[in-house]
């Protein structure tokens, strides 16, 4: 069942996204050629804690760290370690999520080490664009397919391909809510828009093909053929006025 947000809980949401925004940055910040991906981890948990909030992810399910940290063909929920230290070059995927008064902000961002070649700038730059052509065909009335179909037309015409296994999910009072938010889809398919929903969008892509695997640790999921992944992420609100994001840093 799709929970509709009020605007009261709505704001509380906006309070918690800000956090997890912000935590967002500073690991950013912190991706740095040499840090290790347990320091960068380190920073986000006293962040959030010192606010008031409470690292989504740490426990959820037994996750050992207070944000996943995924590098190069990693596609999400890598777990951070003393041993994983960032290289010239990687492509550093971060997904924060911040607990405050009874509601959930979750957000992730790409970041590259070091150089920058052209390929791993298309990548991050093609997962952000599909975000945001998924935004807007976030419209009362739309339906869920419209939003996939957006982010996948973007991701397949820049020569990239869309993970498919995992999807965006409803937020709120729980990390992950209905209704499914797949990356991929056929317009005018699937649950119809309205007023009060609050969606993580999150397109996850793949330089070469989007089969991925999960290793033996039960969370990192990587790509099959190796390949390069980018992830991009957004808590946003369906309100009267239009869409909100909700996971904007100061």
């Amino acid at each position: 069942m799709i929970e509709i947000k009020s605007v009261a809980q709505i704001e509380k949401m906006r309070v918690a996204g800000r956090i997890a925004a912000q935590a967002l940055k500073l690991a950013g910040e912190r991706v740095r050629v040499g840090t290790t991906t347990a320091e960068v981890d380190k920073v986000v948990r006293e962040y959030i804690q010192e606010n008031g909030a409470i690292p989504s992810f740490l426990g959820y399910g037994g996750f050992p760290a207070s944000c996943c940290i995924s590098i190069n063909s990693e596609v999400i929920h890598g777990i951070p370690s003393q041993n994983r230290v960032i290289a010239c070059g990687d492509v550093v995927k971060i997904d924060i999520g911040a607990y405050l008064d009874g509601y959930h902000g979750d957000c992730a961002d790409t970041f590259i080490a070091g150089v920058i070649s052209e390929e791993k700038l298309k990548l991050v730059e093609t997962a952000r664009a599909a975000f945001w052509a998924g935004v807007e065909q976030l419209k009362v009335g739309n339906r869920m397919g419209d939003v996939g179909a957006a982010i996948q037309a973007i991701v397949e015409s820049a020569g990239f391909d869309v993970v498919k296994k995992f999807i965006g999910h409803g937020i709120g009072a729980n990390l992950h809510e209905e209704p499914e938010v797949p990356n991929y889809g056929t317009p005018g398919r699937g649950t119809r828009l309205a007023v009060g929903m609050t969606l993580a969008i999150e397109p996850m892509i793949a330089a070469g093909s989007a089969d991925v695997r999960v290793l033996e640790d039960d969370w990192t999921v990587v790509t099959v053929d190796g390949s390069l992944a980018a992830h991009f992420e957004h808590t946003v609100a369906l309100t009267e006025n239009g869409v909100e994001i909700l996971t904007l840093a100061d």
